[in-house]
């Protein structure tokens, strides 16, 4: 289990029970849940305790009616450096069934994540960063899948992903090099929504997020899974297959409620059903 912490709506956080992992530690504000990679000897390398936690806590994000939401981040300056390689050596690989790498990579979360990029984010710590619907990263992080340096390939998601994301003969490049990228070149090809000042990717996400989850919580979850879903969906299926999920939305408690509202000209109450 990871290190639960929870804040109360003044913002300081509440004391959580001894837990038996402290590689993952979460937060919680309002609608929004962090959650910070905290192996900072280790640059944040995926280990398998890491993954396992992380995808306990995207399974409750997913759960919880008063989350719409979430944010992975970095602690100490840094997002991911990939894999551990000691452990891989140890023959540990960090998967989890059904979500593999990190926790995520196969199987991201049905509502929206945010990845908040310091320092390095590098073969599997850009492959969790690009399994992300939204990424803000500080000017000087840098993303790189090196996996080619070190004979391996950048199989969880990287090579899958990263083609769809910016230009075919960049993402090439970038695979086959193995070369450093800086943030404010993925800017420039638009992989990355917000680009901050050094320290600031955390709090940038945070107001984004926050933005994100004033909107109604069914509907954002449906609205990222048409979007992620459709890109090869032929358009005369489309339609048809889009009503698998925004059917329940049209007909949620949250839709009446956003009209109601808007008539009363109040801030609308979701309940996230």
């Amino acid at each position: 289990m990871a290190d639960v912490q929870t804040s109360r709506p003044d913002g300081s956080l509440s004391d959580a029970p001894p837990a038996a992992s402290e590689e993952l530690v979460l937060t919680e504000h309002g609608r929004v849940l962090v959650l910070t990679m905290n192996r900072p000897a280790a640059r944040n390398a995926m280990s398998l305790s890491l993954a396992t936690a992380i995808a306990a806590a995207l399974e409750q994000l997913d759960a919880r009616d008063d989350l719409s939401i979430g944010v992975i981040t970095g602690a100490n300056k840094t997002f991911c450096a990939g894999m551990d390689l000691k452990g891989f050596a140890r023959g540990e690989r960090p998967i989890v069934p059904g979500r593999g790498f990190a926790g995520l990579v196969r199987q991201p979360p049905r509502k929206p994540l945010i990845a908040a990029v310091e320092g390095y984010a590098l073969a599997g710590g850009f492959e969790i960063v690009l399994s992300c619907d939204l990424i803000v990263a500080a000017r000087d992080a840098k993303f790189g899948l090196p996996e080619v340096k070190r004979g391996l390939a950048a199989a969880a998601g990287g090579l899958l992903r990263l083609q769809r994301r910016i230009p075919y003969h960049l993402a090439m490049e970038l695979v086959l090099t193995g070369r450093m990228w800086p943030a404010t070149e993925a800017a420039d090809v638009h992989l990355v929504n917000r680009l901050t000042e050094p320290g600031a990717a955390l709090e940038v996400a945070l107001e984004l997020a926050e933005e994100i989850a004033a909107n109604a919580p069914l509907a954002l979850a449906a609205s990222k899974q048409v979007l992620a879903r459709s890109v090869d969906w032929p358009l005369e299926e489309a339609f048809d297959r889009q009503e698998e999920f925004v059917a329940v939305v049209r007909t949620s408690a949250d839709a009446k409620e956003g009209a109601v509202a808007f008539a009363e000209k109040r801030p609308p109450r979701w309940t996230g059903q």
